[in-house]
């Protein structure tokens, strides 16, 4: 049996996985552009008829009208985590499965997310510009902080922010934890301290964000939790762009409220991570998001880098592996990484 697929926003890191394991009984087109209401006008009725699979990104949105289009589709498979890019209603209704790939890059985004808080309280991207602006002759303003002297709060103690958490206590930071579900393990094991999440962001030095996006905790991070950080805190996301509010984020690092910040996810990452950003017809709410980030790049005590911090070889080896054995479990019956 040949199952006809289509894969969207496809990258060159993916390549090596393609050349080098042969797929069989696939029958694969793919495409560099994300899948969404616009670019599905363009694929021919042939593709729209005989497609039964198709893999996306977290770039893609594939609403109720995409999927509509596809007439014989059993399988949308997303090489992301989060799925709330795929209208899981219209799926629901067509009896299509959503597959998504859980836990592939907890070590990957921990190591990342590490990396930021070093880059921010290091002031890593302002000395790497020093010497090319000739009317800076003074090197303290480059002093930074030692890890071991601050206090770090993860907001979310999933595999991600366990790994933070565990990766901080080894570089001698004292650390605050807030988590519906605390884990024991990390109490027992490293001495991590849960606490209420306003006593973390009245707290903490550094916080990191690890928690999913569910519609319920859009902008949990907003102009009121700002206000309550120490002057001159570190705040950095790599987790969901919906969960903060960029604009606060940006005015709070203007007035000096913040010290640093680092995001590698924002809200209308399609708008200002990939080229739809040259369009016109910008959704309103996008605008003010937008806005702020066009700011914030330019600046030496921010960080922001599109999506990315899953973005090792090794991670997206493992999705894509992921992706398909989950695919050929899925027609055979088996429920694994199918929501529902």
């Amino acid at each position: 049996m040949t199952i006809n697929m289509l894969v969207f926003d496809y990258r060159d890191s993916e390549r090596n996985f393609f050349r080098e394991h042969e797929l069989e009984h696939f029958n694969i087109t793919f495409y560099r552009e994300s899948l969404n209401d616009e670019t599905v006008e363009n694929l021919s009725f042939d593709k729209l008829d005989n497609t039964s699979v198709i893999s996306v990104f977290t770039t893609s949105r594939v609403t109720a009208n995409v999927i509509s289009k596809f007439k014989n589709l059993r399988i949308i498979s997303t090489r992301s985590t989060a799925y709330n890019h795929i209208s899981q209603a219209a799926a629901n209704a067509r009896n299509i499965s959503v597959i998504n790939i859980k836990g592939y890059s907890s070590k990957t985004v921990a190591q990342y997310t590490i990396t930021l808080i070093f880059a921010l309280l290091r002031k890593i991207i302002p000395a790497s510009k020093y010497l090319a602006d000739t009317s800076k002759c003074d090197i303290t303003i480059l002093t930074g902080h030692d890890l071991s002297s601050l206090t770090l709060g993860v907001v979310g103690t999933g595999a991600i922010g366990s790994s933070v958490c565990k990766a901080a206590k080894f570089f001698g930071m004292k650390v605050f934890a807030y988590d519906i579900y605390p884990k024991r393990e990390l109490i027992k094991d490293i001495n991590i301290e849960y606490i209420d999440l306003y006593d973390l962001i009245s707290k903490s030095d550094v916080i990191s964000l690890h928690v999913p996006y569910t519609g319920d905790n859009y902008h949990m991070f907003s102009e009121r939790e700002f206000k309550l950080m120490k002057d001159g805190a570190y705040f950095v996301n790599t987790s969901a762009g919906e969960v903060v509010d960029t604009h606060a984020a940006y005015n709070a690092l203007m007035i000096g409220k913040l010290a640093g910040l680092a995001l590698d996810v924002v809200a209308c990452e399609d708008i200002n991570f990939k080229c739809h950003a040259l369009k016109n017809d910008i959704p309103l709410d996008c605008v003010e998001e937008q806005e702020a980030i066009k700011q914030l790049v330019n600046m030496d005590n921010a960080i922001i880098t599109p999506h990315i911090a899953y973005a090792s070889q090794e991670a997206i080896d493992y999705i894509l592996s992921e992706t398909f054995r989950s695919i050929r479990d899925c027609i055979k019956g088996k429920s694994e990484n199918i929501n529902y």
